[in-house]
C-alpha cells in the first residue's frame, strides 16, 4: 500500500509564485517515489479538484482553493487574507491529512505552522516544514526592530518549530538560522530548489526592446523585487555609472514588487533608460533570461538566511553574467560564485555605491569584450592589456 503525503503551499500555476512551481515540481517527485500525493495550493480562478495522476510508481491529486489577491504593502489586510487563507487550505486539506502518512508544509502563505502545528497534537501525523521563507523574522527584519507583540509571537513560533519533525532548507545560510534558533541539525535537511526551467539546445533568446537597443548591452532584473531586495544600491550606483558611460548597459526590469515600482518611478523622474515589461509565462522564461547579457540579484543584510532569491537558479543555468548586490554570507554567493567562472561573477555589499559603480563598468566591459572577442581592453579583473581569451 502506498504511503500518503498532503504537500500544501500557497499559488499554483498558472498564478505567479515561486513556491508554489517548486511545490509542483516536488510533488511530482514525491509521487515517482511511490508516494499518494495530494497537492493542495492556492489560484485566482475557481476552486478545482483534479483526478490522481499516475506518475511513476505513485499519484498526483492536485486541489487548488480559489482566494482573490491582495496588496502585499497594507499590513492589515495582509494578516486577514494569511489567516482566512490558512484555514481554507487546511480545512480543504483536512479530508486528506487525516490518512495521510505525512504532511509537509511550506513557509507560504505566512503563519501556516501556527494553524498546522496545534492541529497535529490531535493528529499525530509525520511533519515536514519546508521553510521557503521565515515569519516572523522576515517582518521584524521588515520593520527593523521587532515590538512586544512580535517578540511573543516569535516565542511562539520557536515553540511550535520545536514540534516538527523535519526542516527542508533552501540554503546552507538557512540552516545556520534554524541551528541558531535552537534546532537540532538532525531535523534539517538541505533540499534546494533547481532551476523551474530548461535552457534546451537551440532555444532563441526573446527579441531585444527597441528601448534597449543602441546601448553597450542589457542588465536584467526579473521577478519579484519586494521589502527583502535592496533597491537605493543599485539606484544611485547605476545613475552615476551612466554619466561616466558612453553607451552603458541598458536596464531590463521585468518584476513586480513595491521595491520594482519604486526604481521604475526614480528612473523615470531622472530620466535614466529603462525598459519595464510585464511578467512573462514560465514557459517564455529561458528566452527572457537569455535576452539578457547580465542578471541582477539584490538581498539586505537583515534577511540573508530569512529569504533566498530563487531566482539564483535560473540565472545560473542560464550561463549569463551575474551581478549580486548583498552579503557574502548568503547562499546567492555560495552558489553563483561556485558555479560561475570568475569573470561571470561580481558581488559588492548592500550601500556600496562606488564598488557597483566599479562592477557596472567591469561588467560593461566584459560584455563588449564577449561580443567583440577580438578587440583590445582593459581586463577589469587582472588589470593588464590582452586580447580577450574568456570569451571564446
Amino acid at each position: 500500500m502506498k504511503k500518503r503525503l498532503v504537500y500544501i503551499c500557497d499559488w499554483l500555476p498558472p498564478d505567479f509564485g515561486a513556491v508554489g512551481q517548486y511545490a509542483l515540481l516536488f510533488a511530482r517527485e514525491w509521487a515517482r517515489d511511490g508516494w499518494a500525493v495530494t497537492l493542495v495550493g492556492l489560484t485566482s480562478s475557481r476552486s478545482t479538484r483534479e483526478p490522481a495522476e499516475a506518475i511513476g510508481d505513485g499519484t498526483l491529486e492536485l486541489v487548488q482553493v480559489h482566494r482573490r489577491t491582495y496588496k502585499k504593502q497594507r499590513f492589515a489586510s495582509r494578516l486577514a487574507w494569511t489567516v482566512l487563507s490558512n484555514v481554507l487550505l487546511l480545512r480543504t486539506a483536512f479530508g486528506a491529512i487525516r490518512t495521510a502518512d505525512a504532511v509537509l508544509f511550506t513557509g507560504s502563505p505566512p503563519l501556516m505552522l501556527h494553524f498546522i502545528a496545534p492541529l497535529n497534537v490531535l493528529l499525530r501525523k509525520q511533519l515536514i516544514y519546508r521553510i521557503t521563507d521565515f515569519h516572523p523574522e522576515c517582518l521584524i527584519a521588515e520593520r527593523g526592530d521587532s515590538g512586544l507583540a512580535l517578540r511573543l509571537l516569535l516565542r511562539l513560533t520557536q515553540f511550535w518549530r520545536r514540534r516538527v519533525d523535519a526542516f527542508e532548507v533552501l540554503g546552507i545560510d538557512q540552516g545556520r538560522r534554524l541551528t541558531d534558533a535552537g534546532v537540532s541539525q538532525e531535523r534539517i535537511r538541505l533540499k534546494r530548489d533547481p532551476s523551474p526551467v530548461a535552457f534546451t539546445t537551440g532555444i532563441m533568446p526573446l527579441p531585444a526592446p527597441d528601448e534597449l537597443r543602441g546601448g553597450a548591452g542589457i542588465i536584467l532584473y526579473s521577478g519579484n523585487w519586494g521589502v527583502a531586495h535592496d533597491e537605493r544600491t543599485f539606484i544611485e550606483a547605476y545613475s552615476e555609472y551612466l554619466t561616466k558611460s558612453k553607451l552603458g548597459l541598458r536596464f531590463w526590469l521585468n518584476a513586480t514588487g513595491p521595491k520594482a515600482d519604486r526604481v521604475e518611478s526614480v528612473f523615470r523622474s531622472r530620466g535614466l533608460p529603462i525598459y519595464r515589461s510585464s511578467l512573462v509565462p514560465l514557459e517564455s522564461l529561458p528566452r527572457l533570461l537569455l535576452a539578457a547579457d547580465a542578471h541582477l540579484i539584490t538581498l539586505r543584510d537583515p534577511f540573508v538566511g530569512y529569504v533566498l532569491p530563487s531566482k539564483v537558479h535560473a540565472c545560473i543555468e542560464s550561463g549569463k553574467r551575474i551581478l549580486f548586490v548583498g552579503n557574502e554570507s548568503s547562499d546567492v554567493h555560495l552558489l553563483a560564485s561556485g558555479a560561475l567562472p570568475a569573470h561571470k561573477y561580481l558581488r559588492v555589499d548592500v550601500g556600496d555605491v562606488e564598488s557597483l559603480i566599479k562592477a557596472l563598468h567591469a561588467m560593461e566591459r566584459a560584455v563588449a569584450r564577449e561580443r567583440n572577442p577580438n578587440i583590445k581592453i582593459r581586463d577589469p579583473f587582472i588589470g593588464i592589456e590582452q586580447r580577450s581569451r574568456l570569451a571564446r
